[in-house]
């Protein structure tokens, strides 16, 4: 394995910070930190829009992202307001499904991301370590239908 430079430092600081992964040891942040991306996003700047095919995920460093999806009248809706530690776009690069929803920085932002073609190789090349990766996405998509599954409930009552 090569020597980590300052950017996968940096990188992996990030990911151990963000909270999603705690299953993750500190080799494990280590080696994924090489397949994570940053980017910058000035406030206004569309990440990406509804029905774009998904070829990558975020974290959110700092900043805010608005969620938005358009209505059938037209309306834009904003579904919700992500902040820092936040994970999305994870749907689109797991089931290889077009993005469900427009994704808008409500600020300016900071992002790790994670390209789909980056998570295969990770899943080639690194294993186990993909595994808890995917795994840790999939438990945050879980507790994210479960409310809104509780919001869907609580708006027939």
């Amino acid at each position: 394995m090569s020597e980590p430079t300052f950017l996968n430092n940096e990188i992996r600081d990030w990911l151990m910070d963000c909270g999603l992964f705690d299953q993750l040891q500190l080799a494990d942040f280590a080696a994924a930190s090489g397949y994570f991306s940053i980017s910058t996003v000035a406030e206004g700047e569309a990440i990406f829009r509804e029905g774009d095919a998904g070829s990558f995920m975020c974290i959110i460093h700092t900043g805010q992202v608005a969620v938005q999806k358009t209505g059938a009248d037209g309306q834009v809706i904003t579904m919700a307001t992500l902040r820092s530690g936040r994970a999305f776009g994870e749907m689109a690069v797991l089931d290889g499904e077009r993005r469900s929803a427009t994704c808008i920085a409500a600020s300016n932002c900071q992002l790790l991301n994670l390209g789909k073609d980056s998570l295969e190789k990770m899943l080639n090349d690194a294993p186990k370590i993909a595994a808890k990766i995917i795994r840790a996405l999939a438990v945050s998509l879980s507790k994210r239908l479960r409310m809104a599954d509780g919001q869907l409930a609580a708006q027939q009552i």
